[in-house]
C-alpha cells in the first residue's frame, strides 16, 4: 500500500471501518464493524456487527501485573504489545466471521489500544517535566497482521500539547448528539466513568468532559476478591447488601481525585487496591455484600457529586444517556435514576445504530475516519491541550 491509497480509501463512499477498544475492565475487546459515510458533522454510519473477543485465561492478571506500580517488568511489557496486537487481529477475524463480512473488504480500522499507564500530570524528571501514556496492541504489528491500514495510539497526540490524552469519547459526542434545543449530557460507566456535557446550540469549545471517578474498576476487583467472578452481574450482589455509611464517608474522604477541578482523567494507576487497601482492613467484619454495596454506592456518589460540583451551578440538564458495562448495573442505575430523575430524562443507550455496549468502539472507528480525513479530534475545552491537533497514526500494512 502506498499513500495514494489512503487518498482513495479517504474518498471512498461508503467506507467500512472496524473500531477495537479494550478499556480499563480488562474483560476482552470489543470490535465493531460499521458502514460509514462523511465526516464530522455530516457522518452517518450503522453497524454491521459488534462482538466482544475475550482475552486468554490469565491475560487480565497479567496486564495488572503490568499496568500497577512496581509489579511489572520491561520483557512482559514488550511482550504484551505484540500480543495484545495479535488478540486484535483475531478478534477482527472473528467479527467479519460471525459476521459473513469478506476480511478484504475492511478499508480502515481504528485501534484505541490496551492502556498500560497514564500519567497525564507533567512531574520533573531528567531536568525536563515530563507527561505520559502508554497503549499497547501496537498498531503496526495490528496493520501488518491484517494487511489493512490501522489508525491508532490516539491519546498521545494530546498529551504531547499538554493535554491530559482523555476523555476522546467527547469528539463523537459533540458531532453526533448535539442538539440545538436540549442540554444533554452522555455518561460513560466503563472501568472509570466519563460524562460529556453538550450545551444546546454550543460550539466544540462550549463542550466540558472529564473523568468522574472509579466506574466498574473497583467493584470488579472486590468481586474477584469475595466470590472469585469477574463481576456483579446486574448489581445483583450489590443489591443484596447493605450500604456501610462509615465506610463510604471513609471512601469520600481519602479521594483527593475527587476534589480537583477539570480538566482531569484518571485510571487503574489511581482507583485500583491501593485506593482501598488501608480502609478494606477496618470493615472486614462487613459481609461481602454490603462491601460490594459500599463500593458499588461510591461509583454513584462521585458521579452525583461531580455533576453537582462541577457542572451543575450553570447547566439545566434535559437528558442523561448511559453507556457503558455500568449501564447493565441496576443498582447503579437506580441509584442515578433517584438524582436525575426528578429534573431530567434518563435512559440507556440503545438505538438502531449501535448500543451501550459498542459505543466507545464505535467511536474509535468514528475517530480512525476524522483522521483519515484531516479533521482535528481533540477537544482542548476538555483535555486541557494547548490546541487542537489531529489525533492518531496511521500505520500501513
Amino acid at each position: 500500500m502506498v499513500i495514494e491509497d489512503l487518498v482513495n480509501i479517504k474518498q471512498k463512499t461508503p467506507k467500512y471501518i472496524v473500531g477495537l477498544m479494550s478499556g480499563t475492565s480488562l474483560d476482552g475487546v470489543d470490535a465493531v464493524l460499521i458502514e460509514l459515510t462523511g465526516t464530522g458533522f455530516s457522518t452517518f454510519f450503522k453497524q454491521l456487527g459488534f462482538i466482544t473477543y475475550p482475552f486468554p485465561e490469565g491475560l487480565k492478571e497479567k496486564l495488572l501485573e503490568n499496568s500497577n506500580l512496581n509489579s511489572g517488568n520491561v520483557t512482559d511489557v514488550c511482550r504484551l504489545n505484540f500480543l495484545v496486537a495479535l488478540i486484535y487481529a483475531d478478534a477482527v477475524k472473528e467479527l467479519c466471521a460471525k459476521n459473513n463480512f469478506p476480511l478484504d473488504r475492511i478499508d480502515l480500522i481504528g485501534s484505541h489500544g490496551q492502556t498500560i499507564h497514564h500519567l497525564p500530570v507533567k512531574e520533573n524528571y531528567f531536568g525536563y517535566k515530563v507527561a505520559a501514556t502508554l497503549q499497547i496492541g501496537d498498531p503496526s504489528v495490528l496493520a501488518k497482521l491484517l494487511n489493512i491500514p490501522v489508525i491508532g495510539d490516539f491519546r498521545v497526540g494530546d498529551v504531547a500539547l499538554n493535554g491530559q490524552g482523555a476523555p476522546l469519547i467527547p469528539y463523537f459526542d459533540y458531532i453526533m448528539f448535539s442538539s440545538a434545543g436540549k442540554n444533554i449530557a452522555l455518561l460513560n460507566i466503563g472501568g472509570i466513568s466519563n460524562i460529556t456535557i453538550l450545551k444546546k446550540g454550543g460550539t466544540k469549545d462550549d463542550v466540558s468532559a472529564f473523568d468522574l471517578g472509579p466506574g466498574n474498576m473497583m467493584i470488579d476487583l472486590l468481586m474477584r476478591k469475595y466470590y472469585d467472578k469477574e463481576f456483579d452481574e446486574e448489581g445483583s450482589i450489590a443489591a443484596s447488601g447493605n450500604v456501610n455509611s462509615p465506610m463510604l464517608s471513609d471512601l469520600i474522604a481519602g479521594d483527593s481525585y475527587l476534589q480537583a477541578f477539570p480538566p482531569k482523567s484518571t485510571g487503574r494507576e489511581y482507583y485500583s487496591e491501593s485506593f482501598y487497601k488501608d480502609i478494606l482492613p477496618l470493615y472486614a467484619s462487613l459481609p461481602p455484600e454490603d462491601i460490594i454495596a459500599t463500593i458499588t454506592e461510591y461509583t454513584v456518589f462521585c458521579i452525583t457529586f461531580s455533576y453537582e460540583k462541577f457542572i451543575n451551578i450553570n447547566f439545566a440538564l434535559d437528558e442523561l444517556i448511559i453507556s457503558g458495562g455500568g449501564a447493565k448495573n441496576k443498582f447503579i442505575f437506580e441509584g442515578l435514576k433517584k438524582h436525575f430523575g426528578s429534573f431530567c430524562k434518563i435512559k440507556i443507550l440503545e438505538d438502531e445504530k449501535y448500543s451501550a455496549d459498542s459505543k466507545e468502539a464505535v467511536c474509535f472507528a468514528v475517530l480512525a475516519n476524522e483522521t483519515l480525513c484531516g479533521n482535528k479530534s481533540n477537544l482542548p475545552s476538555v483535555t486541557g491541550a494547548a490546541r487542537e491537533t489531529i489525533l492518531g497514526k496511521i500505520c500501513l500494512p
